[in-house]
């Protein structure tokens, strides 16, 4: 049975790892749309700060969905946990779809399309929305695929 335990931590453990470091990136992310948001009319002197934005506005979607969103799903099959594995799947298309307004984002700004002061506040205003709806949701299921196991995971004192 401590074999089992011990098993489990060591497979599992590094999921919340993983979960700390991307939270933190994810405050990294909120404190760069603080910066931008604050003077997006400026967006020639602030051709740096919107393309560090972007950088971590990629990373950080890019690490939910080819890292953290893989691992939560399986650490609920391991655990036989349909009733979070249904949520996953209601909850993951709505990620994705505010995914897509990310990307496409980071590309118009790429390629220049977002120098406009106007238009850049209001798409900053909309993205911000988006990433709030999908903090709110990851967290959901962080809270439902992961913290509902981490105690079965975690070996008894």
């Amino acid at each position: 049975m401590l074999e089992s335990c011990q098993n489990a931590q060591e497979r599992w453990g590094g999921v919340h790892l993983l979960i700390d470091r991307w939270l933190q990136e994810r405050q990294e992310l909120v404190a760069a749309f603080a910066t931008l948001s604050d003077s997006p009319r400026a967006s020639s002197a602030n051709a740096q700060t919107l393309q560090k934005f972007c950088e971590v506005l990629v990373d950080y979607v890019s690490a939910g969905h080819f890292e953290v969103y893989e691992q939560l799903t399986s650490e609920a099959k391991a655990f036989g946990d349909q009733r979070g594995l249904e949520l996953a799947k209601q909850i993951y298309p709505r990620i994705e779809a505010i995914t897509e307004v990310a990307l496409s984002f980071n590309d118009r700004c790429d390629n220049g399309d977002c120098r406009d002061g106007v238009s850049l506040s209001e798409e900053l205003n909309r993205l911000g929305q988006l990433l709030h709806e999908r903090f709110e949701l990851e967290d959901c299921l962080i809270e439902v695929l992961h913290n509902a196991h981490q105690q079965q995971a975690t070996p008894a004192l």
